[in-house]
């Protein structure tokens, strides 16, 4: 058993945006030697998600695939664009305070709660097999990295593994 680990850091907008890390996967588990077992992509991003989905070739005038406006129109639904403080119960004073005395944030960086929420649902991780030392991921299958945070610019981290013989 095999086992080898990457990552890759993605700079985000102060918007909620998807990027296709396929090729990224595709790249990592060919170079790693593993014929047959499972990747991982994951992110510990709290705001932020993993998901497989089919590429829609179509996209915003930011760049967005339609598909995944989509996705983020839906949840706009669910868990409403958080806009000011105490429209949804987090974060809370304490959270607001520890975050500008330990973590040197604003207070504005604190209105991402549909971000977590949205995560929370979508997941921050994916587990796909690897079959002749390729991803299967189906004809259409892509694997995004979302980063549901629309609060500021970030540097986010996705980590890779892979598991195998």
């Amino acid at each position: 058993m095999i086992t080898t680990s990457s990552s890759v850091t993605i700079e985000t907008p102060a918007r909620q945006e998807f990027f296709d890390l396929t090729e990224q996967l595709s790249e990592f588990v060919r170079g790693s030697g593993i014929v047959d077992g499972i990747a991982i992509a994951y992110t510990a991003h709290t705001s932020c998600c993993v998901i497989l989905q089919e590429e829609s070739e179509d996209t915003t005038y930011y760049g967005t695939q339609l598909l995944l406006q989509d996705t983020l129109n839906v949840f706009a639904k669910i868990a409403p664009p958080t806009r000011h403080e105490n429209q949804y119960l987090h974060p809370g004073p304490i959270h607001i305070r520890n975050a500008a005395e330990l973590r040197d944030e604003h207070p504005s960086w604190g209105l991402n709660t549909d971000g977590h929420i949205i995560s929370s649902v979508l997941g921050r991780s994916e587990t796909i097999p690897v079959h002749g030392g390729a991803p299967v991921l189906g004809e259409f299958g892509r694997v995004y990295f979302g980063d549901l945070d629309s609060v500021r610019a970030r540097v986010r981290t996705v980590w890779f593994q892979v598991i195998g013989g």
